[in-house]
């Protein structure tokens, strides 16, 4: 199992492919998928592109699916249209890991040339620098959340 951690910063070349940084390279070969297949999509809440192994994709995918019955519900049906919406399959190229991300997922998350990667462990998240340091929350925001969660035991 894949579980990725830390930050790490990149660029977009001309071609809108972005090098994988070598500690997320790593954590695929850790997590026994060194040539693994990635899903790449926009984040459903936030502007920042998240970035998949596929078999992870697949389970929190049905997960959501069993909640919801697009075949018999419009509303649905229109939910489970835009959550797959813009998803698309990459595969890392050789040992540099280069991925090219679709033009239109760059650019509905603010992407032009810098990068920031955030691993929030079952997932990468791809982001514009500026917009990912306006979303995170302040350290007060953060300590009311994990008072909050804590209570909740």
């Amino acid at each position: 199992m894949v579980r990725f951690y830390g930050t790490a910063s990149g660029k977009v070349d001309d071609k809108g492919r972005i090098v994988l940084p070598a500690a997320f390279r790593d954590a695929m070969v850790r997590g026994g998928s060194e040539n693994m297949t990635l899903i790449v999509k926009m984040n459903v809440q936030q502007r920042c592109i998240d970035l998949f192994p596929a078999e992870e994709w697949e389970r929190r995918s049905e997960k959501v699916l069993e909640t919801i019955d697009p075949e018999l519900n419009a509303g649905d049906a229109m939910f489970w249209t835009k959550y797959n919406d813009g998803v698309s399959t990459l595969v890392p190229d050789g040992k540099l890991g280069r991925l090219s991300i679709p033009s239109e997922l760059l650019a509905s998350a603010g992407i032009t040339k810098e990068v920031v990667f955030g691993g929030v462990g079952y997932k990468l998240q791809i982001w514009n620098p500026e917009t990912r340091k306006a979303s995170l929350l302040s350290e007060e925001e953060f300590k009311q959340t994990a008072l909050r969660l804590s209570e909740r035991k």
